[in-house]
């Protein structure tokens, strides 16, 4: 009887007409609160599932349902000023079958969420963001075919400049790019080969004389990412100004040429349909292994070294095999083999070498056994500090955990690059020469010459750094959410890190505290696209927090992690349970652990929280 139920509750999901529907807007939002209870309650009351991301600057909606439900929110989103003349990109599809792919691209849940960008262009801000007012101007889907058909000639006297070649320039990630793209012949075609859109910035910095002078038609999946990559190449100057772009992407392109038209292959999509294609049943990709035809993302592999989708067809792919994209294997990531203790053979990665090793690591002449062998070595672990400290208090602070971990790691510490002004709050004169120390506001300041310097990561916008000599009065009293508004100097910590790799490196791990945390999270998020510079095997990731200017996709960091935290309520102060337990949702299913301790804004070392701390670090002995 059960099974006559499920197999009833089943054929009415069939019957039942699903959809999947596109669409954004940049528009400035005058009340986003007001918008975002919009969302909140007209999503909810349609059961449509899937993401919905706004910002003071528009929205970028993928969300779900049945069709009569879309079509619903449609209607009520068009009777909201704000959004006239969005394209509503509305497509029936079967409903979701596979929870795997499902969950991976946020179709089993509703995340709506208020974020800076609506798209990430770059992991860290730039000195002048582009003006997306500025971005290409839009060519239908026929307009687009036409200039692709003519190959640089004149298209309308509004059109492309007669005088310029054409560059087609494809904005999407290569795990897209390898299943289907634009192919016309005597047309230069540029795939960036990026593994994530926010690699584009700087493919485009180091391939800007490939756009100069030149009409470059720009193409993405459905509009948004053109938007704000046309925009930047825009704001190069002159030389750059004839861009365009796709107006509705390639689902718009393939919606007026269902034949496929100038596109071969597949269309990539960010929902539970994986890829829309054409008529044209031609298949683009090929098997990372084996070479043949083969176009499927539903088994979702992934490199194990950047996390990024490969193909692999059936025939070829194994249960926790090791697969390494071609932009690994091109920087020399290798698959190393070992024969396992039944003789079969397994495919493994090739662990970090020490090319010297740590003047505190202790050799024996001889293991137990008389095998000659050295001990295997310690686990090097770069530590980051939290704001508004120091290398020199952060190890001290964590002495205690040091000494416990000194047969298995070795703790190395660097001031962060931003200088900060000493500080004093005039009602309790805590002094910044001392993070346990509190004097009476008569007590006389030391000179700043005796104390050592303060120094962080990110820094608010109005920081001046240090300057004076003297101590500075506090403008106001202590703000436990101060961290909200140290949103700048990013670029020059990311900088700053890679000389620290480069002439301090080697590391194994990153363990970052508060501030800290927050910085070694983003290093974690940008792991494939640092290699090279910024190599690491795992974060642990104390009193942590996802930084407010980079949005960062629920589950999709893939690094392992160690996230240390006060459980609720309360017992960190400072950083909140709950703002950490976000940060760690930002990973992959299966890559965090989450510590909770009640020892307030420290790292605990008494047990059980040290054996546990010890217990994720052997696991990369």
């Amino acid at each position: 009887m059960a099974d006559s139920n499920e197999n009833q509750q089943d054929k009415g999901k069939e019957q039942e007409q699903y959809g999947v529907l596109l669409y954004y807007k940049y528009t400035e939002i005058p009340d986003l609160n007001s918008l975002l209870s919009f969302y909140n309650s007209n999503c909810t009351s349609l059961s449509l599932l899937g993401r919905v991301r706004l910002s003071l600057h528009g929205v970028n909606v993928t969300v779900g349902g049945k069709l009569s439900s879309l079509e619903n929110h449609i209607e009520a989103v068009k009777a909201i000023s704000l959004f006239e003349g969005t394209d509503f990109k509305l497509a029936s599809c079967h409903f979701p079958l596979n929870d795997k792919v499902a969950h991976e691209c946020g179709f089993t849940s509703l995340s709506i969420r208020i974020v800076k960008e609506l798209v990430t262009f770059t992991p860290y801000p730039l000195v002048k963001a582009p003006d997306v007012s500025n971005a290409g101007r839009h060519l239908s889907a026929v307009e687009f075919h036409s200039a692709l058909q003519s190959a640089g000639k004149l298209v309308d006297k509004e059109s492309l400049a007669e005088d310029k070649g054409l560059v087609l320039l494809d904005a999407r990630n290569l795990y897209e790019t390898r299943i289907g793209k634009f192919d016309m012949p005597n047309v230069d075609t540029l795939d960036p080969r990026i593994r994530q859109y926010s690699d584009l910035p700087s493919w485009i910095d180091d391939n800007s004389e490939q756009l100069r002078g030149k009409n470059v038609l720009m193409y993405c999946t459905g509009g948004i990412r053109c938007e704000m990559a046309s925009a930047y190449i825009r704001s190069k100057g002159a030389g750059f100004e004839n861009v365009f772009q796709l107006y509705g992407g390639i689902q718009r392109y393939l919606e007026q040429f269902p034949d496929g038209g100038f596109f071969k292959g597949k269309n990539f999509v960010f929902d539970h349909r994986i890829s829309v294609g054409s008529a044209d049943a031609n298949i683009l990709g090929t098997c990372l292994l084996c070479g043949l035809s083969f176009d499927d993302y539903s088994s979702r592999c992934r490199c194990s070294y950047c996390r990024m989708l490969v193909l692999v067809c059936d025939s070829c792919r194994e249960e926790e095999a090791v697969y390494v994209c071609e932009l690994c294997q091109k920087h020399g990531k290798v698959v190393e083999s070992n024969v396992a203790e039944n003789g079969e053979q397994q495919d493994i990665l090739p662990q970090v070498q020490l090319k010297t090793i740590s003047s505190d690591t202790i050799l024996s002449p001889q293991l137990p056994g008389g095998q000659g062998a050295r001990p295997p070595r310690k686990l090097r672990i770069l530590c980051l500090h939290g704001f508004r400290q120091n290398a020199s208090g952060f190890k001290g602070r964590t002495a205690s955990l040091a000494k416990k971990l000194k047969n298995i790691a070795e703790l190395v510490f660097v001031d962060a690059p931003h200088e900060l002004p000493f500080i004093y709050h005039p009602c309790v004169s805590e002094l910044e020469c001392s993070d346990e120390s509190s004097f009476s506001s008569q007590q006389i300041l030391p000179p700043t010459e005796t104390c050592r310097g303060k120094f962080a990561w990110l820094i608010a916008p109005d920081s001046k750094g240090r300057s004076a000599t003297d101590w500075e009065k506090a403008d106001s009293p202590f703000d436990p959410l101060q961290y909200l508004q140290q949103t700048e100097g990013f670029d020059v910590s990311l900088s700053y890190l890679k000389t620290i790799f480069s002439r301090d490196g080697p590391f194994d791990g990153i363990l970052g505290f508060s501030q800290g945390a927050a910085m070694a999270a983003l290093l974690c998020a940008q792991k494939g696209r640092l290699k090279g510079d910024i190599d690491f095997r795992f974060a642990i990731l104390c009193s942590g927090f996802a930084l407010p200017f980079v949005e960062i996709e629920s589950g999709s960091i893939n690094c392992p992690s160690l996230h240390i935290c006060g459980c609720v309520p309360g017992k960190d102060r400072q950083i909140a349970n709950k703002t950490s337990r976000e940060l760690s949702s930002l990973f992959e299913d299966g890559c965090s652990i989450i510590i909770e301790h009640d020892c307030g804004h420290i790292i605990p070392t008494r047990t059980p929280y040290i054996d546990e701390i010890k217990g994720f670090l052997h696991r990369f002995l």
